[in-house]
């Protein structure tokens, strides 16, 4: 049993003013794992006032001393990395395969990238006359999410302290282990007094105290659309900036070339890792509608490839974060069945010989995009075809959304891959399996504003100055 019941506000570890703690249910065994402190408005008030009285000398410091301070923030990283992987499993149902690699890696990625964005970054150029100057923005208030904790707790943190900024954590209820060992490890790298504050709790009194606070310079939220709405009216009263990254409903395109059916298992396997809880993920599978038949065989053998059971075995898939999102989840697949999408893999209830956990069958269906299940994010392990005529109405479906996060081309001619990739109206295209952890990351339409990772998400943390004659 974890009990984690301080929080870290100006470099030390304290009781909370508020009271009351809440319990913590492993996903997997719907057994409680632990315990945390609930934060409240005046142990943000105590965080917020903290990082204020930093920021005047923390932000002053040069690039040598900030660079310093992330490398040894990294040193500690890499000297905890199984105890996060181990966290990242319990807390919200990570394979251990997948929580010991890609959740730990992605941590690793965004601290080496604000390093060398740092290291390079022109904070001044001259224009004429004028100087122009980057400076640390302030107090940033951060509100991470439970799917990826690590990757979306360290891709606000690590460049806000490469900034020059300094921060209050809000991370994620259901997902408060790994961003207290995180916390641990800045506290044992040496980061300054008040330059890193962590205030667990629910987002209902600890987000919206953030966002109201008028000391706090900036939020960056990452999280529904609902939630980001409602940040950004409690952030207009004090004018501050306002960094979303909210839900999609991403498209992927798979041209008409051979390969289709390996890319098509491909694609569906990829939609079930981390229990389908990615806001980038490719949930609308767009293929030739003249091939719809071999893409559903190819789907439905990849779907019920997936083996689904204890994360800290060998299954590939876990569970879902929680009892509400398994219902979400549910709720979405019979909805579809209703709506008379045809089911092509899993369905609802839990998978064959599991009695408990909030696991969920890896599900496929084909429809058209007009149906709920390929309009509304799902968040769970739920793939939707759907057929196209040619290219030009691939891109129409795939622009038909509220939301423009990501999407996905793959096909044997990269040229016209990229020529697809180029109309679709989303924030970040995948094509051919591409990644870089320098490429500007964050949404068109709905799925918010602002851009994450490398040095796009760096200049989030930054304003700018112009000295005159």
């Amino acid at each position: 049993m974890r009990e984690y019941l301080k929080f870290y506000i100006d470099g030390q570890w304290v009781d909370p003013i508020g009271s009351g703690t809440v319990d913590l249910v492993n996903p997997a065994t719907e057994e409680v794992s632990g315990k945390i402190a609930l934060g409240s408005e005046a142990d943000v008030d105590k965080a917020v006032k903290a990082a204020r009285a930093a920021f005047a000398s923390y932000s002053q410091t040069s690039r040598d001393e900030r660079l310093a301070l992330l490398k040894a923030i990294k040193s500690e990283y890499e000297k905890r990395l199984p105890e996060l992987a181990e966290a990242i499993t319990e807390e919200m149902g990570a394979p251990a395969s997948l929580a010991s690699s890609f959740h730990t890696f992605l941590g690793t990625g965004h601290l080496d990238t604000a390093i060398a964005v740092l290291e390079k970054f022109a904070f001044e150029e001259k224009h004429g006359d004028t100087l122009i100057m980057k400076e640390p923005i302030g107090v940033c208030g951060l509100i991470t999410p439970w799917n990826w904790p690590i990757n979306q707790v360290t891709v606000k943190v690590f460049p806000a302290l490469a900034a020059g900024c300094t921060v209050v954590l809000k991370p994620p209820q259901l997902a408060a282990y790994s961003a207290q060992i995180l916390a641990e490890i800045l506290d044992a790298a040496g980061v300054p007094k008040g330059v890193f504050n962590m205030v667990q709790g629910k987002g209902s009194v600890i987000g919206t105290a953030l966002s109201t606070h008028p000391d706090v310079d900036m939020i960056s939220f990452t999280g529904s659309e609902s939630v980001g709405v409602q940040i950004s009216k409690d952030a207009a009263d004090t004018v501050k900036r306002v960094c979303l990254e909210l839900g999609g409903k991403s498209p992927y395109i798979l041209l008409d070339d051979d390969g289709l059916a390996e890319r098509v298992a491909a694609a569906t396997s990829g939609m079930m890792v981390n229990s389908g809880q990615t806001c980038s993920a490719g949930s609308r599978l767009i293929v030739p509608q003249a091939r719809m038949a071999e893409a559903k065989a190819a789907a439905a053998g990849a779907a019920e490839a997936v083996t689904v059971g204890n994360p800290a075995g060998n299954a590939a898939m876990g569970p879902v974060v929680s009892k509400d999102q398994f219902d979400t989840v549910q709720a979405y697949i019979n909805k579809g069945i209703e709506e008379g999408a045809e089911l092509v893999a899993g369905g609802p209830g839990l998978p064959e010989g599991l009695d408990k956990g909030y696991f969920v069958r890896p599900t496929v269906f084909a429809t058209t995009n007009d149906k709920v299940v390929a309009r509304e994010e799902i968040f769970g392990p739920v793939l939707v075809m759907i057929g196209y005529d040619d290219l030009d109405d691939a891109v129409a479906i795939a622009n038909d959304t509220d939301f423009g996060l990501a999407g996905y081309v793959d096909g044997n001619d990269q040229d016209k891959c990229r020529e697809v990739a180029r109309k679709i109206r989303a924030g970040a295209i995948y094509v051919n399996g591409g990644f870089d952890f320098n490429a500007p990351f964050g949404g068109y339409k709905r799925s918010g504003n602002g851009r994450e990772w490398g040095e796009h998400g760096f200049a989030e943390y930054l304003e700018t100055k112009a000295i005159i004659g």
